[in-house]
């Protein structure tokens, strides 16, 4: 008994002691842990959740095409996923700077309308086959210019000829000289009936190219997606509209044209436009107009 209430005794203040060394264990420990935790729920708490942002671009006028394209993509995925970031109109004129610099992020293949109920693809100004027109009515130009100035100068050098030679003998030459003026100012009526319409006409389609009054546009053909091409006319109202065939699946086809403003002091806008494919129904209400 004795034995047992000694080492009872003797145990009591070893737990004791083990005790308060964990307390105190635990007490040196318990600042430094609850900082970290505190840390911790403080940063998760005070962190604001982000909401959708975009790319910051600026004044569309003044914006470049590599942020313009990051914004453009950044907003279409955005818009596929059911969140949009701008709004339609804004989507729009992005996507119509993009298609001015011709940039390849907004080329889209031939799709359908809703509002027409037609298939059609976008076009743009083809500007080789502008310069290959206008190189065309500059030699016109060149040739009436020609024909219309020529003999007026040929006829003009000759009077000086003349007159520097006058010293010479008149009396044989006077009736040569005559004829020889009845010649050339043949030659100028002739030069100038010719010359003149054929240079002003280069000239007034020269002008139209460069306002942008006849315009080359290439697409996609929205039945069979090859390039397609056609001059345009700008002034063509929506009743009337320019219509070609397909000349690989010879479908008929409608190009109608869409004008911006100019930017620049030159005066040429810039046109771009769609390619339609009529469809049997539409081609049987045109002839019942016809």
């Amino acid at each position: 008994m004795a034995t047992g209430s000694s080492s009872s005794t003797s145990f009591a203040p070893n737990v004791s002691r083990s005790t308060r060394l964990l307390l105190l264990r635990t007490n040196r420990l318990s600042p430094c842990f609850t900082t970290r935790t505190h840390h911790r729920v403080s940063a998760f708490i005070d962190k604001p959740p982000e909401g959708p942002y975009c790319v910051y671009v600026g004044p569309l006028e003044t914006a470049n095409q590599e942020t313009l394209e990051a914004l453009y993509s950044q907003a279409r995925d955005a818009y596929y996923g059911g969140e949009p970031l701008i709004v339609d109109d804004m989507f729009d004129r992005v996507e119509l700077k993009l298609r001015w610099f011709g940039s390849k992020s907004v080329v889209k293949y031939p799709r359908c309308s809703i509002r027409r109920q037609s298939t059609f693809s976008d076009a743009q100004e083809d500007l080789s086959m502008v310069l290959a027109l206008a190189s065309t009515w500059a030699l016109f130009l060149a040739f009436g210019s020609l024909v219309c100035v020529g003999p007026i100068s040929y006829t003009v050098g000759g009077a000086y000829q003349n007159a520097f030679h006058s010293g010479l003998s008149h009396g044989s030459q006077l009736s040569g000289l005559g004829f020889l003026a009845l010649v050339n100012n043949i030659f100028i009526g002739l030069g100038f009936l010719i010359g003149y319409p054929i240079a002003s006409a280069s000239v007034k389609v020269l002008q139209g190219l460069w306002k942008n009054d006849l315009v080359a546009l290439k697409g996609a053909c929205p039945n069979c997606g090859e390039e397609v091409f056609a001059f345009v006319r700008r002034d063509k109202n929506d009743d009337s509209p320019h219509r070609a065939n397909c000349h690989v699946c010879e479908c008929l086809l409608e190009f109608r044209t869409k004008v911006e403003p100019s930017v620049s002091t030159f005066g040429r806008q810039w046109v771009y436009g769609r390619i339609y494919l009529v469809s049997l129904r539409d081609r049987s209400r045109r002839q019942r107009r016809l």
